[in-house]
């Protein structure tokens, strides 16, 4: 058997795959052998049983050594690296020929000959020796995409090129110290909305803090959802992460309801009127009844357009499909769904392959959300337009993941792993690990087709964004696969072309000005900071995780490149992490028992005293230590003199609220992702303790330059 786990361990090194990790205790963990069997398995090695490890070793050298050139290559700032070559000897003589075409379709050509090269190793696999040759570009290269072309004795390699800075964007020196406000939009609510947040909502949001003085304003995830048959409201399991979610259309600022008779009688029925009165005082989101009555007046609103054929809204619908051809293909994704009623998996074999014919679907389906994804767009960049006049720019989220019954994961079926889902190993916060049941990305088939659907991704957001969150930027180094039928705990770590993934965001970041953020909490391996502060990637400073039982060293130092927050959309409010009420959730899930409870209580007791003897001392604690509200405003005042240069504030918290948006790995225990907040922006907005707190704020980080006016 230890020669079995060694031939497993060469074989897990050579497809990247981690035999061992430590834990967030500090602890080394080593997975099952049966759980690294079954990743390798997923990741394509041709290894069935034990008996095929020496097979698939041969197997996986030689694929390696055949690989004539690797098929993604980084020049930072616009240095090419040099390229190594992987040739069999007898090409030793022949001539190497290579064509570069730039991104703006200027091409180069250079030719050397292969015994003239420089070689760096050589190798004697499965009967063949083979030289690894170093071929040096001589130029420098401009930021872009750019293609190469390899041709030795009628052979030929392609690689993607990418010329990129080596830091992404970062503000200019006036645009901080600042400040901004969270709410999850299906939670922020004003007299106008149909119930839950939209799109217009938000931008009277952005217009509020701006007037304020605050900087940014903060969400969840805006992406395309399940939210009918059937219905999957997590903001991080979006069905596309290229398309918008319906659900937050304000449809009464729609054109086309203006002048459709249908729909405004629709609206204007007594039953219609007590359906929005009903979702208007619920406290949870009603999502699948609340999206089957707007689809109701939105596919009206569908058919009524196309009668309204030609005019100038239906040319600027048609540039929009030009512009965005996998809207057409989405459409017919969501339509054939809707007739089947399941997943694609189960759907005829043609249709689960992504051939999907005109009789495949309703028409009208279709175009229903061809419709509601324009109005979507459109809503979106009125959005932008607004964040921008105000000078208070949008924090958007770039999900980690999919569902796997998703559009996505549908169309890019060649790139999503199946039989392994994405999760974390365990920590303090959740002893049995998390099982976030979506697929990974294949790594190497990333590569292979050039990133263009991460890239795709990207550039679904960074038009609207000023600043873009990447949730759990580890990933971009390594994530936990968990083999299907196993435990969260028996994961195994797969890594990640990290480098590449940094060069992507640094260039799309830079050509399109945004800010980049990755959310580095929880387990984080050694050489993830480091290369977000190489990158200039902005870390998260979440308060509670600085925090120490010492009162010499109470408050971990709060750094400049940060957004500094008490708290995120994973973790209890403040007045409940003070109060410990989440302690207490733990235990009511099984996650701790009576022994630890007690322990945690403790800790957090010693936690508790250490910052207000802290904020005492430092003259940021002016009120009675046991008024939460006064260690609230402490804590936020401690954080905005701070050097952090962006503060996010979660609206919640200024009202001391004491439920969460989401509790991880309850997906059917609580209403995740569903409850509002208690007051409506009209409430809120005119409310004296959430009103003075953000004056503090803006005394302590003063607006860098004048408004515009607010339109």
């Amino acid at each position: 058997m230890d020669g079995s786990l060694s031939l497993l361990s060469r074989l897990a090194r050579l497809y990247g795959v981690l035999t061992a990790y430590t834990d967030a205790s500090r602890q080394r963990r080593q997975p099952p052998p049966e759980s690294i069997l079954a990743v390798l398995q997923a990741l394509g090695a041709p290894i069935a049983s034990w008996r095929d490890l020496p097979s698939a070793l041969r197997h996986r050298r030689q694929e390696l050594w055949q690989q004539v050139l690797e098929p993604v290559l980084v020049a930072w700032n616009g240095a090419p690296p040099p390229l190594r070559v992987h040739l069999p000897t007898a090409l030793a003589d022949a001539t190497l020929v290579l064509h570069l075409t730039e991104e703006t379709g200027v091409e180069h050509r250079w030719a050397w000959r292969v015994e003239a090269l420089s070689t760096r190793r050589t190798a004697m696999v499965e009967g063949t020796r083979y030289l690894e040759k170093e071929v040096i570009l001589p130029l420098a290269l401009p930021w872009g995409y750019h293609h190469l072309v390899l041709e030795v004795e009628g052979r030929n390699a392609r690689a993607l090129l990418i010329s990129t800075p080596r830091e992404a964007f970062l503000p200019p020196e006036g645009a901080f110290p600042t400040w901004g406000l969270f709410l999850p939009l299906y939670a922020l609510r004003t007299c106008h909305t149909w119930g839950s947040g939209d799109f217009s909502a938000l931008a009277s949001l952005v217009r509020w803090v701006a007037n304020l003085g605050g900087g940014m304003v903060a969400t969840l995830p805006l992406l395309a959802a399940f939210l009918e048959e059937p219905c999957h409201p997590s903001p991080y399991s979006p069905v596309s992460r290229l398309l918008w979610n319906e659900f937050y259309v304000d449809i009464p600022t729609v054109p086309e309801l203006q002048d459709c008779p249908d729909a405004r009688d629709l609206v204007g029925s007594p039953n219609f009127q007590a359906s929005l009165r009903a979702f208007r005082s619920s406290l949870l989101v009603d999502y699948r009844s609340q999206m089957a009555l707007k689809r109701r007046v939105l596919h009206i609103l569908a058919l009524h357009f196309q009668t309204r054929r030609p005019s100038q809204r239906w040319e600027a619908f048609q540039r929009f499909l030009q512009e965005h051809r996998q809207v057409e293909d989405y459409a017919r994704f969501r339509a054939v769904g809707e007739r089947y009623g399941h997943p694609w998996r189960t759907w005829p074999q043609p249709l689960r392959n992504g051939a999907v014919g005109p009789g495949d679907y309703d028409p009208a389906n279709a175009f229903y959300h061809q419709y509601v994804q324009w109005l979507a767009h459109q809503q979106m960049e009125a959005l932008a337009r607004t964040a921008q006049e105000n000078d208070t720019p949008l924090l958007l989220d770039f999900p980690l993941g999919v569902h796997p019954d998703g559009y996505d994961a549908w169309r890019e079926r060649g790139l999503f792993v199946e039989g392994v889902s994405v999760g974390a190993p365990p920590d303090a916060f959740f002893s049995k690990g998390q099982n976030w049941a979506f697929r990974p990305l294949h790594p190497q088939r990333l590569r292979q087709q050039g990133y263009r659907y991460f890239i795709a991704s990207l550039r679904h957001l960074l038009p609207f964004a000023g600043i873009l969150r990447i949730d759990h930027v580890m990933g971009f180094h390594r994530l936990f696969w968990i083999p299907q039928g196993t435990e969260a705990k028996e994961g195994v770590y797969v890594r990640y072309p990290a480098d590449e993934f940094y060069a992507l965001l640094a260039l799309e970041s830079q050509r399109h000005r945004v800010v980049v953020v990755g959310e580095d909490l929880g387990t984080v391996p050694p050489e993830v900071r480091p290369a977000m502060s190489r990158h200039r990637l902005y870390r998260s400073y979440v308060l509670p995780f600085g925090l120490s039982p010492s009162r010499s060293r109470a408050i971990a130092p709060v750094p400049a490149q940060v957004i500094a927050s008490l708290n995120t959309h994973d973790m209890p409010p403040f007045l409940a992490f003070w109060k410990g009420e989440d302690i207490r959730d733990r235990r009511a899930l099984g996650l701790l028992d009576e022994a630890g409870v007690a322990q945690e209580k403790a800790h957090r007791q010693a936690l508790r005293d250490a910052l207000t003897s802290y904020l005492l001392r430092k003259g940021w604690l002016r009120g009675d230590p046991q008024d939460p509200r006064a260690v609230l405003e402490a804590c936020l005042a401690f954080l905005a003199h701070s050097p952090a240069h962006f503060l996010l504030v979660n609206l919640e918290d200024l009202w001391l609220e004491t439920t969460p948006q989401n509790v991880p790995g309850t997906s059917t225990e609580r209403p995740n992702w569903r409850r509002k907040a208690r007051y409506t922006l009209e409430e809120f907005s005119t409310h004296p303790q959430v009103a003075g707190t953000l004056r503090m704020l803006t005394l302590a980080r003063p607006p860098r330059a004048p408004r515009r006016p607010s339109p």
